[in-house]
């Protein structure tokens, strides 16, 4: 990027026109607008500078601490090596600022605006290049949580559901390219270090990937942190799925006849002509109940998991959802994991900690030998789902089982693959199959299967 432009500052715009053609140019508006579009020229043209090219450019670098001491701002705002955590340690009045910056609000001063979301983006993209520390990493984490702030989201909120924005797949596809820089081994061996890495969806699947490399210290703080993602999610997808009743209404088996089942409304509607005007008062001939018992025959839910190199987001999210309806009353969960093999992990299916400690991620794809497992786990068909998460891609010899399992009325939920960067990828081929189906690849979106699991158990 060259510097030749004229900088904003006196009355020359960088067109070279003046401030007077500046002004005409927009349409009537005042000097002070035209010198405030000039200044975010100015703060903008800076941070492309930075984040294409690691060199200052001193005359951008030069006017723009000009500026940004002309808001009232501090200078340590340029500084690319200050996080936004410690800027706002520093000078806490910016907390308020940065918090909601992005969402729009016409009252803020566009200048200074401009100066903040620059420090946000440029703290944000400018990762640089070479081996990144713990350190590194966890100012990135606590920098990319004041971006998501900036949105109006809470912190790690899109990055907790990378499928669910093109924002939340940009900042997970960020931090997945810092993890990898890490020398993570010498990290985890080293339990100061090792405090200082937060868990994510990246950070995760590097260690599950690694696992089987680690031993000692090193493995013993992997486990922790893949304890307390596993924890952190499942905060998160209990809440969604908390609420959720099992079983219908079995109205052959009279309701109790107690106050906490007492049907209030029903029971006013079928008195009203027992109104009596003239002393008003409603005289009450029967008592109304709720029936509440519910058919005592288990649901079953059958999870197969695609644990391939592309399915690991999957494969954590939904050991830990399954986890979850495994602790409903009355849902009885079996959970698949294949890649070239398969494997039943439903004796551990209520802890994912140890699936997932369980599971070999990577190596090539076959979805027969899952499915030999699970068929014989459908003895109720109307009372069982199967859940079946995959790219579907090279598992088209499927095709026929899967309408084989439709027809014989088991409720068949397909579910996309999510990557750490965000984007489903699902065979189109099969996707359309499904379609006709009448059983329509739901997102990957961890939401929507919550949503499914939860209509089928209610």
């Amino acid at each position: 990027m060259t510097t030749d432009h004229n900088i904003p500052g006196d009355a020359t715009t960088h067109g070279g026109g003046t401030a007077h053609d500046a002004v005409s140019a927009h349409g009537g508006g005042t000097a002070h607008d035209a010198a405030e579009a000039n200044r975010r020229q100015v703060l903008l043209w800076r941070l492309l500078a930075r984040v294409f090219g690691a060199d200052e450019q001193p005359a951008l670098e030069s006017a723009s601490v000009a500026i940004v001491e002309d808001l009232g701002l501090p200078a340590q705002l340029l500084d690319p090596s200050v996080s936004v955590d410690n800027l706002v340690q520093r000078f806490p009045e910016l907390g308020p600022e940065f918090r909601g910056l992005m969402t729009g609000d016409d009252d803020r001063d566009r200048a200074r605006t401009a100066a903040l979301a620059a420090k946000l983006l440029l703290n944000l993209f400018a990762t640089g290049t070479g081996d990144v520390t713990a350190t590194r990493l966890a100012a990135w984490q606590q920098d990319a949580g004041w971006f998501e702030q900036a949105l109006g989201c809470e912190a790690g909120e899109l990055r907790a559901q990378p499928g669910q924005s093109e924002l939340g797949g940009m900042l997970a596809g960020l931090e997945g390219d810092l993890v990898r820089r890490m020398r993570l081994r010498e990290v985890l061996a080293d339990p100061a270090l090792a405090r200082q890495l937060t868990p994510s969806m990246s950070l995760i699947e590097q260690l599950l990937r690694d696992k089987s490399n680690l031993s000692g210290v090193a493995l013993a703080n992997a486990k922790a942190l893949i304890r307390r993602f596993v924890d952190e999610v499942a905060q998160v997808l209990r809440t969604q799925v908390q609420q959720t009743s099992v079983g219908t209404v079995d109205r052959s088996v009279p309701p109790k006849r107690v106050f906490r089942n007492l049907d209030l409304d029903r029971t006013i509607w079928k008195n009203l002509t027992n109104w009596n005007a003239e002393d008003e008062r409603l005289y009450v001939d029967k008592l109304f109940y709720r029936h509440t018992a519910r058919r005592t025959t288990p649901a079953r839910l059958i999870v197969v998991v695609d644990q391939s190199g592309s399915m690991v987001d999957s494969m954590v999210n939904c050991t830990i959802l399954a986890s979850i309806f495994a602790g409903l009353p009355k849902v009885d969960v079996h959970l698949i994991a294949y890649d070239t093999r398969a494997l039943d992990l439903t004796p551990w299916v209520s802890d994912p900690f140890e699936v997932l400690l369980r599971t070999k991620l990577g190596g090539g794809t076959n979805g027969t030998v899952a499915m030999t497992l699970a068929r014989p786990k459908i003895v109720d068909p109307r009372n069982t789902a199967m859940v079946w998460i995959s790219d579907f891609y090279d598992v088209r010899d499927l095709q026929r089982e899967f309408e084989a399992v439709h027809r014989s009325g088991t409720r068949f939920i397909p579910v996309g693959s999510v990557t750490s960067s965000g984007h489903q990828s699902v065979d189109p081929w099969f996707r359309q199959k499904l379609k006709d189906l009448g059983t329509p690849v739901i997102s990957g979106n961890i939401n929507k299967l919550v949503f499914e699991l939860k209509s089928f158990l209610t």
